[in-house]
C-alpha cells in the first residue's frame, strides 16, 4: 500500500490529509487559535471533588474545569507491570478523596480535547511519546504495540529494551510500532531523549503556576512524521519552504531516514486540490454518502451517539433481493470505515445495515468491517450483528470530529436541522395576535415576518386574517424582514 502525506500550511491553520493508494483516509487540521491539547501537560489545581461521581474537576487555565476520574489517578504503591498506565487495570478507589483534595496541584495530562460542552479529560499517568518509545514515568515494566504481530520480533525488542533499562530505572515503556526492525542503538538514543525530557519536564512543573502549561505536544506538522512514518510513507509534501525546514530538522533529528522524502510543493495548483483533498472535506460534511453501486449511507451525530443508515438507493442488483442487499452492505462497510476516519468520529456509534437473512452474509459483512478497520488508528469495537440488522461499536474520540471543527449549530434551526414551516408559523402568529390584542390596547398590529410567512398572510391565509383583523377590531399590517428565519415573528403593538 502507497502512503503520503499533505500539509498545507497557511497564516492561521495547518492541515495534514494522509492518502492511501491516493485515496484520502484521514483529515487533521490544528488552527492557531485552537491547538488540540491532547498529550499536553499542565500543573492544575483540584478545585472540587466530586466523591458521588468519583471524579474531580481540576482547574489547568482553559475556559471550562477540566474533568479527572478516580481510575485515571496514579497512587503510591500500585505494583502493576506496564498495565500501571491503563485505568482499567488499577483497583478501584471507595473515595477519590483518598486521593485528591481541593486545593491540591498535580501534573495531568490531557487525554481527551474539550469537546461541545464537555472539559478536557485528564489522566495523571504520563506518557511521554518519542519516535520508537512510549515512556511511562509512573509506570513499571516493558510492553510491545499490538500492531507488531511477529512474536519473534516482539521478543526481541522486549529483550533488547529490558537490557537498555538496567535494574534501577524509573518508569516503564511501551515500544511503538515503529520500532519494528530497528538496532538496539536507536532504541537507547530515544530513551536518552526520553530521560531528558522528562527532567524538563519536572524542573518546569515545579516552577509553574496552577493552571499553566509545562509541556506542549509537537505541531501538526512534525507530529505527523513523528506517528505516521511508520505506516509506509512513500513521501511526504508541504507546501511552505519555512515548514519544509523545520521538518526536516525534525527528521534529521529523529528520523534521519525520512529527510529524503520530505519534499517541498510549488506547483500552480494548491496542494489540497490534488487527489481532491478539498472535495472529500466537503463530502465530509454532508450527512449523505454516495456508494458506488448507487446505494448511499446517511449519517447523523448526536450528543450521545452517532447514526450511519444503509440504503439500497438506485441498486437494483442483478441477480435476487437478498445478493442486492448483501453487495449493498460489504460496500457500505468499506466506506464506512474510511468515513469514521475522515470524519473522526467517536464515541457509540450504530449502523443500521439492511436486513440481511442468510448467516453466512451477516458474518461476511462484519467481517468486511473489521478488515476495513483494522487499519485505523484509533482503538475500535464491534459488537456482533443485531437481528434487526444493527452493528452497535465504539471509536476511541480523543479530538473533535471534523464536522464540529469546522462547522457550528445552525442560527436558524439551532443545530435541530429543520425549521417551521410557513404555514405553522402563520397559526402561531394568529395566536399571538389573538393573545395580544386581549391583553393590551393599541392603535394596530405590526407584524414582523419572513418574505415567505408574509406572502402566505397574503395568499392562502388572507381570508383567515381578514376574519382575524374584524375580530380584534384593529388594523393588521404586514412588514417583510430580510433579516428574520422562516419561523422567527414578533407582533408589535403600534
Amino acid at each position: 500500500m502507497s502512503t503520503e502525506i499533505l500539509v498545507n500550511v497557511a497564516p492561521r491553520e495547518t492541515r495534514a490529509a494522509i492518502l492511501e493508494n491516493g485515496v484520502v483516509q484521514e483529515i487533521h487540521i490544528e488552527r492557531t487559535g485552537r491547538r488540540g491539547l491532547v498529550s499536553n501537560l499542565y500543573k492544575g489545581r483540584v478545585s472540587r471533588v466530586l466523591p458521588g461521581m468519583q471524579a474531580a474537576f481540576v482547574e489547568i487555565g482553559l475556559e471550562r474545569t477540566a474533568f479527572l476520574h478516580a481510575a485515571d489517578i496514579a497512587r503510591a504503591g500500585a505494583d502493576d507491570t506496564l498495565a500501571s498506565a491503563v485505568a482499567a487495570a488499577l483497583p478501584p478507589v471507595e473515595d477519590i478523596r483518598r486521593l485528591l483534595n481541593p486545593g491540591d496541584d498535580i501534573l495531568v495530562q490531557v487525554i481527551k480535547d474539550p469537546i461541545g460542552t464537555k472539559g478536557a479529560r485528564l489522566t495523571t499517568f504520563i506518557a511521554l511519546p518519542s519516535r520508537y518509545l512510549v515512556y511511562l514515568p509512573r509506570g513499571l515494566g516493558v510492553g510491545v504495540s499490538s500492531r507488531i504481530e511477529d512474536e519473534t520480533e516482539r521478543t526481541r525488542l522486549k529483550g533488547a529494551l529490558a537490557a537498555l533499562i538496567g535494574a534501577e530505572a524509573v518508569g516503564g515503556y511501551i515500544v511503538r510500532t515503529a520500532a519494528q526492525g530497528v538496532a538496539p542503538e536507536s532504541l537507547s538514543e530515544d530513551m536518552a531523549y526520553l530521560a531528558r525530557l522528562w527532567e524538563h519536564v519536572c524542573a518546569r512543573a515545579a516552577e509553574a503556576q496552577p493552571g499553566s502549561v509545562v509541556h506542549e505536544d509537537l505541531p501538526l506538522s512534525l507530529r505527523v512524521l513523528r506517528d505516521e512514518l511508520s505506516r509506509g510513507v512513500s513521501h511526504v509534501l508541504v507546501d511552505s519552504a519555512r515548514e519544509q525546514a523545520a521538518m526536516l530538522e525534525f527528521a534529521a533529528a529523529f528520523v534521519p531516514g525520512a529527510a529524503p522524502m520530505i519534499e517541498l510543493y510549488c506547483g500552480p495548483r494548491p496542494i489540497f486540490d490534488l487527489n481532491g483533498v478539498e472535495e472529500e472535506i466537503t463530502r465530509a460534511l454532508d450527512r449523505k454518502v454516495p456508494l458506488k453501486s448507487g446505494g448511499h449511507l446517511v449519517f447523523d451525530q448526536t450528543e450521545s451517539m452517532t447514526t450511519i443508515d444503509v440504503n439500497t438507493g438506485a441498486y437494483v442488483g442483478h441477480r435476487n433481493l437478498e445478493e442486492t442487499i448483501f453487495r449493498t452492505n460489504l460496500e457500505a462497510a468499506v466506506t464506512i470505515a474510511r468515513q469514521l476516519r475522515l470524519r473522526n468520529l467517536g464515541g457509540i456509534i450504530i449502523i443500521d445495515f439492511i436486513d440481511m437473512r442468510d448467516e453466512p452474509h451477516r458474518r461476511a459483512v462484519l467481517a468486511a468491517l473489521e478488515r476495513a478497520l483494522s487499519g485505523d488508528r484509533a482503538q475500535t469495537h464491534i459488537v456482533s450483528l443485531s437481528p434487526l440488522g444493527l452493528v452497535e461499536m465504539t471509536r476511541k474520540r480523543t479530538r473533535e470530529s471534523l464536522e464540529h471543527l469546522l462547522c457550528e449549530p445552525c442560527p436558524s434551526c439551532e443545530g435541530r436541522g429543520f425549521v417551521r414551516t410557513p404555514e405553522t408559523v402563520c397559526n402561531e402568529i394568529f395566536r399571538e395576535i389573538v393573545r395580544q390584542s386581549r391583553q393590551f390596547a393599541s392603535r394596530e398590529l405590526l407584524i414582523l415576518a419572513h418574505q415567505d410567512v408574509v406572502d402566505r398572510l397574503l395568499d392562502e391565509e388572507s381570508a383567515t386574517l381578514a376574519e382575524l383583523e374584524a375580530q380584534v377590531g384593529r388594523p393588521i399590517r404586514l412588514q417583510v424582514e430580510a433579516l428574520y428565519g422562516v419561523d422567527q415573528y414578533d407582533v408589535v403593538l403600534v
